[in-house]
C-alpha cells in the first residue's frame, strides 16, 4: 500500500519541521508548500489524501485558499484541517465557513495531534469499494 500523502500548506519552516516529524512516526508522506498560492498548485498536482493548511499565509491567506479548494471538483472531497494560532472567538467559525473540515490550535499538541489527524483522514481502503 502506498503511504497517505499529508500536504502541509505552512509558511513557517519550524511548524513544519514539527508536523514533519509527528506525521512521519505515523509513516505518513509530508508535502509542503509554503503559500496559499503554491499550496493550490500542489493540492492540483497531488491530489493528498489530506491537507493541513495554516491561515496567516503570504500571497494568498488560508480562508482564500480553503475557499479556492473547496470550487475545485477535483479537490473539493480532500478534507482539509485549519491549523493555526488564530484562536479568537470567531476564528473556527470563520475558518469552517470558508470550507475547512476542521480546527487544530497552533501551537500543536503533539500528545493529541496525530489523533486529531486520524479523525480527518479518510480510512485507507483495504479491500476495494465498500459501498
Amino acid at each position: 500500500m502506498s503511504k497517505r500523502r499529508i500536504l502541509y500548506i505552512e509558511d513557517n519552516e519550524q511548524n513544519f519541521y514539527l508536523v514533519n516529524v509527528l506525521l512521519k512516526t505515523k509513516d505518513y508522506q509530508v508535502l509542503w508548500a509554503q503559500d496559499g498560492r503554491e499550496g493550490i498548485e500542489k493540492a492540483e498536482q497531488l491530489k493528498p489524501d489530506l491537507i493541513l493548511l495554516d491561515i496567516q499565509l503570504p500571497v494568498m491567506d488560508g480562508y482564500d485558499v480553503a475557499k479556492m479548494l473547496r470550487s475545485n471538483p477535483d479537490l473539493n472531497k480532500i478534507p482539509v484541517i485549519a491549523v493555526t494560532s488564530y484562536a479568537m472567538s470567531g476564528d473556527r467559525e470563520k475558518a469552517l465557513s470558508a470550507g475547512c473540515n476542521g480546527y487544530i490550535e497552533k501551537p500543536i499538541d503533539p500528545d493529541t495531534f496525530l489523533a486529531q489527524i486520524d479523525k480527518y483522514l479518510p480510512r485507507a481502503d483495504s479491500g476495494g469499494n465498500t459501498q
